[in-house]
């Protein structure tokens, strides 16, 4: 029987979902790419399909997602960049060689080298990354409300006020500790 893993957490952003491949970070952490393989399932659902990682390629993605998260943490709190974190950014970019591709149904696709992919891959995140934090799109960083959680993430809803990186999860959670903390407040109302 296979292991099984938590259900990754797509958003409509590529860097900041890349993020949030690990959540409640400062609560019990959850580890969504904890292997090799699964680091490629998620580059697979996200459009960045490649064949294999490494366990050192692992890493180096890792490394990316912890970066472009206290970066954007940075950003969202309007904080100088971490020197460190840029850098990593930066060279992950620069490193990857994909080619966006336009689909004859008018969408884009990447186009990965196949002996440099999981790097490339890392590069089109890193770009995405860049791209945000840099304000170069039209939305704003924000850390969610949840303090177990804190990730951070795009917020592109009109009023630019969302509170939660994940409504389903995080936000779901705080609405319901809030409704049982109402309940034993004024147990008669229902």
């Amino acid at each position: 029987m296979p292991a099984q893993f938590p259900e990754f957490r797509l958003g409509n952003v590529l860097a900041t979902s890349f993020t949030g491949t690990l959540s409640e970070r400062r609560g019990i952490p959850i580890e969504r790419i904890p292997t090799p393989q699964r680091l490629v399932d998620w580059l697979t659902v996200s459009g960045l399909a490649v064949e294999s990682c490494t366990p050192a390629q692992l890493e180096l993605a890792r490394e990316l997602r912890e970066s472009i998260h206290a970066a954007a943490t940075a950003a969202a709190i309007q904080d100088a960049l971490p020197a460190a974190a840029v850098q990593i950014i930066n060279d992950r970019s620069a490193q990857g060689r994909a080619a966006a591709i336009l689909t004859p149904e008018g969408t884009r696709q990447w186009r990965l080298n196949p002996a440099t992919s999981v790097e490339d891959a890392l590069g089109v995140i890193a770009a995405d990354a860049i791209s945000i934090i840099a304000g170069e799109r039209d939305g704003k960083l924000a850390l969610c409300a949840s303090p177990t959680c804190r990730a951070a993430f795009f917020d592109t809803s009109q009023s630019r006020t969302r509170r939660w990186c994940d409504m389903n999860t995080c936000g779901n959670r705080q609405k319901k500790a809030r409704f049982h903390a109402n309940q034993r407040k004024n147990p008669g109302s229902a």
